[in-house]
């Protein structure tokens, strides 16, 4: 697929230089370059951004010439007679002695019939040397270049002179780090493999499903023999369920009874009967089948009985559906497991010990091994089952719509319009940035506001000369905070309108929406002088100048494509190899450009007003009819959920809406190639989002979320009454947002509704619910912000960034992203008690 067609490339290489700006955007991805060389304008030398750059490195061209022609490559000879194999990169027809790092990687003569490339390499010499031998001697080179590069730029660049012991010190540290990398991989590979035996050596959970069938006047009981001591009865009942607790007075229910006999020990003399209520309140309609589990500790090995009442207004029948098995490990040495696996996890991807895909997937394993040897391991269909693919559908829909817009050139567009409106000052362009986000995020999902937006600021950010990294993070914190304004902006908060418990005690799409949009909204104008604050020593501008900026990005992506290539034939093989040439040489012009750098930091641009108008001349609309189509069909997808949220008769999810939108712009935008499409998804951060759902409903299932939300209300209880709804109120708030910013906060949100609703319905604890869904609402969405991975809008951010060449790490968001949590949740804090305690709102 590579360099087969030369009509083809004729087309991409006679790009004029001023078209050479137009191809800065698609440079930026690595996977747009390793997605189709064919278009060979990747491939142009890009450095004409540089212009005010002299420099430049003569090369030496070998005495070897090897033509690319449409059929391979095909040696040739020079004229003293030597013969030289394929390697050899030969000159063309044209004068070619004067090479420097801007010249192209393919050169084209006067002649139609043949394509010449050439590559200024002076190691190579002439003589029949194997190509496979010179291909790994360049890799060799370029590895090296690549260490010594990195070596190099992160000193300073005053230093010049040479210390004789930088090299034993270079030597040391490529030892230390040899070591390293090998503990780490041997650690590593031993606990996996640990896992998948322990995974291995325990079939999955197949106990048969009892059909059953009660009413008010017939009652199921059943016996169970064969249990360990201190071991968990675990039970899984089907039926026509509602989602929560309710209030049993006027309501029909299911009582499940498991009774066990305790026998006489040191404490008691006789043998006493230990009884576990369990109460299921039936749903009206006797139409929806909901699966429902409860675990039970069991005190002894005697025979357990079960027994299953129904408490009903009339003599009908209700179908059940029933399972259990037994679990060999208390809940509390569970919870530590699940635990230990978290933390695990979270050294993984604070440390970047491994990418944070690998790290979800690793957790995964682990935490499936550990229900394994309790005894809970899960089908390979109910591990499946597990993944949202409503979520999943979603993001790929998006990207596909958002990589199709990108070639339209709006995002330079608009990057154009921002600096524009901000008169080239920084901060008021960012405050602009993080407002509009919040304001999209409080009507639409916080994961399509980011996918939108985060294009757009690396563009922006490129013009200014700023890092992206740091606008992109205060970006997607304001979307966190803007999403948890209405009852759509975040999954949280839909999770607790639709819940039809909730909405009996008055919690509707209104009253939450009214009550938490006026927090958010206080929240949200304290926040801009907190982050002003957090950014207040951070150097936003890059500290060189644009030019060498642009050149390390530029070798940034070089290498990536470089080592995405994996060579199966002599054509990917050899592009891989001009490649790596075209590292190495820009390393070496990085080298003399950072020698003769001179520190010339402007805070604010004084031209802006000249460089809006050379940067409307080149970044402007490419393809008018392309960007008509995207818009409607964005317009159409964002307008559907609108009405998705409002309309309860369409029948279509988030996901549904994004995969068809998708599929309409693929249509319309008549795309050939799909493989383009495709190499721009960003696959990294599907596989992420399915290991940590995984890996979030293992830890539930390891009984941790139920965990936190026990000794929750166990801590509620134990505070004196007079002070109970304030403690109550507190202790919601942070453990939700703390919660939330290490686990999803999706299952958290889930499992603490029901728990709130019991508590509330407590007569002894005798708390309104309000308040605390309030505060679980607030905790849950702004604890997002804690962590890289608190949020979905967090990593799909990071992810489209290190895609473009910006990816940021674990620790950068977290100085950023927790302080701003603690303080925007101090503050919905103050709101709540000054409203709950203080006004006496929703009592």
């Amino acid at each position: 697929m590579y360099l087969e067609n030369k009509s083809n490339l004729e087309i991409e290489m006679s790009q004029t230089s001023a078209q050479g700006h137009q191809g800065r955007s698609s440079l930026r991805s690595p996977e747009a370059v390793a997605g189709n060389f064919g278009e060979l304008r990747l491939l142009q030398g890009i450095s004409e951004r540089r212009d005010t750059q002299k420099l430049q490195q003569s090369a030496v061209l070998p005495s070897g010439q090897c033509v690319i022609h449409s059929e391979g490559f095909v040696p040739v000879r020079q004229e003293d007679g030597h013969s030289f194999s394929v390697v050899n990169i030969l000159r063309g027809k044209t004068n070619s002695a004067n090479l420097s790092e801007r010249s192209p990687l393919l050169r084209f003569s006067q002649d139609d019939s043949i394509t010449y490339m050439t590559l200024h390499d002076p190691s190579f010499v002439g003589g029949e040397e194997p190509w496979d031998n010179s291909a790994l001697d360049l890799e060799r080179r370029y590895r090296l270049g690549s260490e010594v590069t990195s070596l190099s730029l992160s000193r300073s660049s005053s230093s010049e002179k040479s210390d004789p012991l930088d090299n034993l010190n270079f030597r040391l540290t490529s030892s230390m780090k040899c070591c390293f990398k090998v503990s780490k991989i041997a650690t590593i590979f031993t606990i996996v493999v640990l896992c998948s035996l322990f995974f291995s050596m325990y079939p999955d959970r197949d106990n048969p499903w009892r059909m059953l069938a009660v009413s008010s006047t017939d009652s199921f009981s059943m016996n169970l023999t064969d249990f360990r001591d201190n071991a968990l009865l675990k039970l899984q009942v089907g039926g026509p369920f509602t989602g929560g607790m309710i209030d049993l007075t006027n309501q029909e229910y299911i009582l499940i009874q498991v009774e066990q006999a305790e026998q006489p020990g040191q404490r008691r003399r006789r043998t006493q009967q230990v009884i576990h209520n369990w109460t299921i309140p039936l749903h009206g309609e006797r139409s929806d089948q909901i699966l429902v589990t409860k675990t039970f500790e069991m005190v002894s090995s005697d025979p357990i009985v079960i027994t299953i009442q129904a408490f009903l207004q009339d003599d009908e029948v209700v179908p059940l559906s029933m399972t259990h098995q037994s679990l060999f490990v208390s809940v509390e040495t569970q919870v530590a497991i699940a635990g230990i696996i978290l933390a695990g996890v979270y050294v993984l991807i604070i440390f970047e010990i491994v990418h944070r895909t690998l790290a979800a997937m690793l957790g995964s394993l682990a935490a499936l091994a550990a229900l394994a040897i309790i005894g809970d391991r899960p089908s390979l269909v109910t591990v499946v089952e597990w993944i949202d693919y409503e979520t999943l559908a979603l993001l790929f829909g998006m990207m596909v719509l958002v990589a199709i817009f990108s070639e339209t050139g709006f995002f330079d567009y608009c990057a154009v319009k921002a600096y524009q409106l901000s008169r080239g000052r920084v901060w008021p362009m960012i405050i602009i940035l993080c407002l509009i986000a919040a304001i999209l995020s409080a009507f639409l999902d916080n994961v399509t506001t980011m996918m939108l937006f985060t294009p757009v600021t690396i563009r922006l950010c490129e013009v200014l000369n700023l890092d992206p990294r740091h606008v992109l993070i205060a970006e997607v914190i304001f979307t966190n905070i803007g999403g948890a304004a209405t009852a759509v902006g975040d999954p949280p908060n839909v999770i607790i309108v639709s819940n039809q418990d909730l909405r009996k005690e008055g919690i509707d799409f209104a009253s939450f929406t009214g009550y938490m949009f006026l927090g958010i909204c206080l929240v949200l104008v304290s926040s801009f002088p907190l982050l002003r604050m957090l950014y207040w020593n951070k150097k936003l501008y890059n500290k060189e100048s644009i030019e060498i900026v642009e050149l390390k990005h530029e070798i940034l992506v070089w290498r990536q494509t470089a080592q995405r290539i994996n060579p199966a034939s002599r054509e990917e093989t050899a592009v891989k190899c001009l490649l790596m040439q075209k590292v190495l040489n820009l390393e070496s012009l990085l080298r003399k450009m950072m020698k003769t750098f001179q520190r010339q930091i402007s805070q604010e641009d004084k031209n802006w007003e000249q460089n809006i108008q050379e940067l409307q001349k080149k970044h402007r609309i490419t393809d008018r009819v392309l960007l008509v189509k995207c818009v409607s069909v964005l317009a159409v997808v964002i307008f559907m959920f609108f009405l998705n949220s409002f309309v309860p008769s369409i029948h279509l999810d988030l996901g549904w809406i994004a995969i068809l939108g998708a599929l309409w712009l693929l249509v319309l935008a008549d795309i050939q190639d799909f493989e383009i499409i495709l190499h721009r998804v960003e696959w990294a951060t599907l596989l992420f989002f399915a290991g940590l759902f995984v890996l979030m409903e293992a830890l539930a299932q390891l009984q941790l979320i139920d965990y936190i939300g026990e000794q929750t209300a166990l801590l509620i209880k134990a505070v004196p009454e007079d002070q109970r709804l304030a403690i109550a109120i507190i202790l919601v708030m942070w453990v939700s947002a703390l919660a939330s910013s290490l686990i999803d906060n999706i299952p958290f949100t889930a499992t603490m509704i029901p728990v709130l609703i019991n508590l509330s319905q407590d007569a002894d604890v005798n708390l309104p619910v309000k308040p605390l869904i309030f505060a679980l609402a607030m905790g849950a969405c702004l604890g997002g912000n804690g962590t890289l991975i608190g949020a979905s809008a967090n990593v799909v951010c990071a992810g489209i960034a290190e895609q473009h060449g910006y990816g940021f790490s674990f620790v950068e968001f977290f100085r950023l992203g927790f302080p701003m949590m603690i303080m925007t949740c101090m503050i919905a804090m103050c709101y709540l008690l000054a409203t709950h305690i203080g006004l006496g709102w929703n009592m």
